[in-house]
């Protein structure tokens, strides 16, 4: 089977490997859509995040859907032919976080695309059946596929703990800043303000229930925020830029006994935040880690319309064009929203 593997920064290759079987508990499935992530990006550029280093062979990407191509001996659940989008986490289900319910912490789990587990980017991908989730009809492909990027942002706002009328702030409206602002809306929110250096991207939260689109490039996020809020500031922000300077507009723009929380991956391994003004404010600080259970709520959401996720992606791909899809969306390009790599 075709793969797309990782052999050092921006340094991708489409190759032959072996088609993986099912094992025992597994199924294989046949890939049909990859969502690329800010992750992915990370790898690709520098072949590491943080102290986890890609020194081996890796291939990336951890949002998808397929169809169940076979079971392996063991398994009462998916069927062949069945679509299906897959959880990427394999967490060991019994260290104590697993068995507190918090399987996204879990020091042992092994995620899809990420060293030493190859990924998503290939025509087939064995995975324990327990991980894959029935599409309904109303959900295709893609929607499938971008379900993870859903997972995260409702794993993000549980951690928000928002109540009806507080007000939100949604720093960077990547994809996942996107949902976060729809979801956010319904939750309650009174009021929602997305900031963001991308135009295209502040027309789109707009249209995902943002009540004001500030553009940093011109305004002062928080100093803006602020004046919307006449002087209080926000219940909840969320930083999903993954810039450096985003955690610190977050504090500035909370009231004094806010919550921020962090969702983006900041580069050089750090969270800059000045310690004097989250301590004044009594600041409460998060750091979403992943998602846990949300699989099944977040293709609820879907299926009764209260989420579409079928505006998100603004650019197709296949999978032989790997190399030069991530070359591009390396270059941040501002006319990406989301991109998909199609393996027919």
């Amino acid at each position: 089977m075709k793969a797309v593997r990782l052999h050092g920064p921006r340094k991708l290759r489409v190759e032959e490997v072996p088609t993986p079987e099912a094992r025992a508990g597994e199924v294989l499935v046949r890939v049909e859509v990859v969502g690329i992530c800010g992750s992915d990006l990370h790898y690709y550029a520098d072949g590491r995040i943080g102290d986890t280093v890609a020194d081996a062979p890796l291939v990336l990407g951890h949002e998808f859907s397929g169809v169940v191509e076979e079971v392996g001996p063991g398994v009462a659940g998916p069927r062949p032919g069945q679509r299906v989008a897959v959880d990427p986490a394999i967490p060991c289900g019994e260290c104590e976080f697993c068995l507190r319910g918090n399987p996204n912490i879990c020091p042992t789990v092994r995620f899809c695309g990420t060293p030493p587990t190859d990924g998503a980017l290939r025509e087939y991908v064995a995975w324990p059946a327990g991980l894959v989730h029935l599409l309904p009809d109303s959900i295709d492909a893609t929607g499938g596929a971008l379900l993870e990027t859903l997972g995260v942002a409702l794993h993000a706002v549980d951690l928000g703990k928002i109540r009806l009328a507080d007000r939100v702030a949604v720093l960077g409206t990547g994809p996942i800043g996107l949902m976060i602002a729809r979801l956010a809306k319904l939750s309650g929110a009174a009021e929602v303000f997305a900031t963001d250096v991308n135009p295209g991207r502040l027309a789109m939260a707009r249209a995902f229930g943002a009540d004001a689109a500030i553009d940093a490039r011109s305004d002062d996020p928080a100093g803006e925020i602020k004046r919307l809020t006449r002087g209080r500031g926000v219940d909840v922000a969320f930083e999903a830029a993954g810039a450096l300077e985003t955690p610190q507009q977050c504090v500035d723009a909370l009231r004094p006994g806010g919550a921020a929380v962090i969702v983006g991956i900041c580069p050089d391994d750090q969270i800059p935040i000045k310690s004097t003004a989250a301590r004044r404010k009594g600041v409460t600080i998060k750091l979403c880690r992943r998602m846990k259970h949300t699989y099944p709520r977040s293709i609820d959401l879907v299926d009764r319309g209260m989420v579409d996720l079928r505006p998100l992606v603004s650019h197709r791909y296949h999978l032989t064009e790997a190399a030069a899809t991530f070359e591009r969306l390396g270059r941040r390009q501002t006319d990406v929203i989301k991109a998909v790599v199609e393996v027919p």
